[in-house]
């Protein structure tokens, strides 16, 4: 058969070649974890090899041995990373290889440009690092030791005129060309730059695979060495027969990484070194683990998991369409990566493996959906996780905290994802509050309910659009005279969390801002009577008000709210938020139009000079002007700013020619 080479030159798009850039110049300390990388894929694609031929043997072909083997080549100056796994089509190479995480690509470089702008270049590195690793850009690692890369790869499957050639120097541009390949998988293959010939060096190479890679679980192979003494070459030299029969023979290769399942080892004979390697092997994290769980489980279904907590979030954790879960494997044989049937999305962010010796080997995804056992499994894997945060709180806070800042907004969906671990899941939310200094989220429900006034019994708490907005709203002020402490929440997740967290430990979450304020017990009999009396005395001053404003309001009343503002906004016990309505209309969404209801503070000043305001246009522009500030109190935008502001003036001037 002839072979039609179909050889192309492919231009990189601009922003991937600022990420070959990148990756290329920012992990000059830590050279060695290209190797790393580079075996991770190969043993990865050695594992989707092993799971397809479960249900199709021939994809085998005649080679059943999986294994990774590297070799060397000092006088060609190359390094060359060989696996007998899946191998790629031209067209796979192509969208993996040619894109570089073409779906983050673009956010990868403004999370660099932003990181950039702060800190030592100490720090700078270390950032660069981490980003690095959340934008699965592992492969393009080899270019921190080679000015060009050779990938040669054929997708087991297909015949051997199928296999794809790629090539690149990294600097804008890569050739792709049909070629011919015998054996499946892949090989890449790195042209090591004149100063990294140290790479070439097996006594290097073991050392480097005994530190990063001794964990992974398919054989790593390496050519065994052979050693002449000078009598041994005096004997052979000249002896030119011998040296053409050596040369016919394949080379010997010898593993040299332990090659078991990390994972089914016993947590004793295991280091902590081992565990965080093994971690940045199935995440492609750069960084080490926040911390881990190891759990054997015994009896009627029996499985091994491993379960890691990251130190920072990914960068596509906010990502719809992007897969999360972790490694599923039976009796150490690889199943799927992101098994999401697992562990529930509000736990995302968790990685690791589950192994079972109870599900059959050709398990997939619509098994998963219906089996009782991986409803177990989860459903242990929640408790895991739960315990490894709750006691992270208890005895290490300040890593707790650490761990909030990432993934804070994430465990705020659990409890309505999650009804059955809701009050526990509440115990480890975090909140900034009225008593707190700044926005950082470090308050707990049960030190919030340490705290409560004597007689209170609810949790009180405001949501907003800004940490700014919710610590300045109006509707505090009484909150701050009784010294009672609310919750300022800000995030956008929190109108979801209020919806579903309606109590923890018996205590009623009661809105700021919804229905008329019910302070309880906390409430002066006195100041009740005042409104009260205050609702008779100034009832035609609420009727001509909301007569005025018609229907932009569903009433008028006295509040009970205010200490210094004039006037501000609520709505009903059951209606929507203002600030859930503007979340759902920034994404998108129909929102109910509610209408407010407007409060007044009969002891402010504007209020009085409306209520003796006997000019009706005067009476009715002052009116607008207090509900539209109420507005923009609550953060909220107006229909006609113009007016507003043609208004305000007209208000000015006035005073000024009055004198006052």
């Amino acid at each position: 058969m002839t072979l039609d080479a179909h050889k192309e030159t492919l231009e990189f798009k601009a922003e991937v070649s600022q990420v070959l850039d990148l990756v290329i110049s920012s992990l000059y300390s830590n050279k060695e974890i290209f190797l790393r990388e580079l075996i991770s894929n190969a043993s990865d694609a050695a594992e989707k090899l092993r799971f397809e031929a479960l249900t199709d043997e021939q994809l085998l072909e005649d080679d059943p041995n999986l294994r990774v083997r590297i070799l060397m080549d000092k006088d060609a100056g190359t390094l060359t990373i060989s696996d007998n796994g899946i191998g790629l089509s031209r067209q796979e190479v192509v969208e993996t290889i040619g894109s570089i995480a073409s779906s983050g690509t673009r956010r990868f470089l403004e999370a660099m440009q932003g990181a950039q702008k702060e800190g030592s270049e100490e720090n700078q590195q270390a950032t660069d690092n981490a980003l690095i690793g959340k934008f699965g850009v592992g492969f393009y690692s080899a270019y921190i030791v080679a000015d060009k890369v050779t990938l040669i790869s054929r997708r087991a499957g297909l015949t051997a005129d199928h296999g794809v050639r790629w090539e690149s120097d990294g600097r804008g541009s890569y050739t792709l060309e049909t070629v011919e390949k015998p054996s499946r998988g892949t090989d890449v293959i790195l042209h090591l730059k004149e100063d990294e010939k140290e790479f070439a060096d097996s006594w290097r190479l073991r050392a480097i695979i005994g530190k990063f890679s001794d964990h992974i679980a398919m054989p790593v192979e390496m050519q065994k060495e052979t050693y002449q003494t000078e009598a041994d070459k005096a004997e052979t030299e000249g002896d030119e027969k011998q040296d053409s029969e050596k040369q016919e023979q394949p080379p010997e290769y010898e593993q040299v990484n332990r090659g078991t399942a990390m994972w089914m080892r016993a947590k004793s004979e295991l280091t902590d070194d081992e565990y965080k390697e093994f971690y940045k092997h199935i995440s492609h994290d750069f960084e080490e683990p926040l911390t881990w769980v190891h759990n054997r489980v015994e009896g009627t279904n029996e499985y091994t998991a491993l379960l890691y907590l990251p130190k920072r979030a990914p960068w596509d954790l906010w990502e719809r369409e992007q897969k999360h879960g972790i490694k599923l494997y039976v009796k150490r044989v690889f199943i799927m990566d992101e098994a999401d049937k697992l562990l529930p999305h509000w736990l995302r962010f968790v990685k690791g493996v589950v192994d079972s010796d109870d599900l059959p080997l050709n398990v997939s995804r619509e098994i998963l959906q219906h089996n009782r056992k991986i409803d177990t499994i989860r459903g242990a894997n929640i408790k895991r996780v739960l315990n490894l945060l709750e006691t992270m709180a208890k005895d290490e806070p300040e890593r707790y905290q650490e761990f909030w800042n990432q993934f804070g907004r994430v465990l705020k969906e659990g409890p309505a994802e999650d009804f059955g671990n809701r009050e526990r899941i509440g115990g480890l939310l975090r909140f900034s509050t009225t008593v707190s200094e700044g926005t950082q989220q470090n308050v707990s429900l049960d030190t919030y309910i340490e705290r409560m006034k004597e007689g209170q019994d609810k949790i009180y708490y405001i949501t907003a659009d800004s940490p700014a907005a919710a610590r300045h709203s109006p509707h505090l002020e009484v909150f701050r005279k009784k010294e009672v402490e609310v919750l300022l929440l800000s995030d956008r997740v929190d109108e979801w969390l209020v919806s579903h967290l309606h109590e923890y430990k018996g205590k009623h979450l009661q809105s700021v801002t919804k229905g008329k304020l019910d302070l309880g017990d906390l409430a002066d009999k006195e100041d009740q009577e005042k409104t009260e009396q205050a609702e008779k005395e100034h009832g035609d001053l609420l009727k001509r008000l909301k007569e005025s404003l018609g229907e932009q309001v569903a009433e008028v009343r006295v509040s009970t709210r205010l200490v210094d503002s004039p006037a501000c906004i609520v709505v009903g016990e059951h209606d929507m938020s203002a600030n859930l309505a503007r979340v759902l209309k920034a994404v998108g969404q129909d929102a109910p139009d509610t209408k407010p209801i407007l409060e007044l503070n009969l002891e402010h000043p504007l209020v009085k000079r409306l209520e003796s305001e006997s000019d009706a246009t005067k009476f009715d522009d002052l009116g607008m002007i207090l509900l539209d500030q109420a507005q923009l109190a609550e953060g909220g935008q107006l229909d006609d700013p113009a007016a507003f502001v043609g208004r305000l003036n007209k208000l000015m001037l006035n005073m000024f020619i009055s004198g006052g």
